[in-house]
């Protein structure tokens, strides 16, 4: 077998780290290439790769610890902004709170608006709050009111989706 021959069955990958090159296989190296390859364009394309062309060697996805890594166009919601009139506020003080303000509600009323949600969202709820009570599992309830336990869970899950994003994620039943 020529020289040449022997030259293009021979691939190496650069390790950056050990600062050294690796003989890998033709099928390793494509793997590798490709991942590489749509790692890179995707950073290049939000502009956190600036790699010249003849550096792509070098590249082995660690890209925060690039040299050739960049901020990119993200911007952190903590970062101190400044606005026309010269005041400092960060973008994180901008997004409207949208949690809802329960606590000037009694509590009495706060339990009852929520039962009346969960109500609305599940209608069997009452029946499944009694069954929990009795101690019932979770195989039985769905049994009884004539559905699988699957889909029990999965209405559960729903509702408490749902109510977690109306009062917080500190709710839970």
């Amino acid at each position: 077998m020529s020289k040449n021959a022997e030259k293009k069955d021979t691939y190496r990958l650069y390790d950056r780290q050990t600062k050294t090159w690796f003989e890998v296989t033709p099928e390793q190296y494509a793997e590798i290439d490709r991942w590489r390859t749509n790692l890179r364009k995707r950073e290049q394309y939000h502009h956190r790769c600036m790699c010249t062309r003849n550096k792509w060697w070098l590249c082995d996805g660690m890209c925060l610890d690039c040299q050739f890594h960049a901020a990119g166009n993200i911007l952190s919601l903590d970062a101190v902004q400044e606005d026309e009139q010269g005041e400092e506020f960060s973008l994180l003080d901008t997004i409207a709170d949208k949690s809802l303000d329960l606590s000037g509600l009694p509590d009495s009323m706060l339990a009852k608006q929520i039962l009346k949600e969960i109500e609305e969202l599940m209608p069997e709820a009452l029946k499944i709050g009694s069954f929990r009570l009795q101690g019932m599992t979770d195989e039985a309830i769905a049994r009884e009111i004539g559905i699988s336990r699957t889909t029990y869970r999965s209405r559960i899950d729903k509702v408490r989706k749902v109510l977690r994003k109306k009062y917080g994620n500190d709710f839970d039943f």
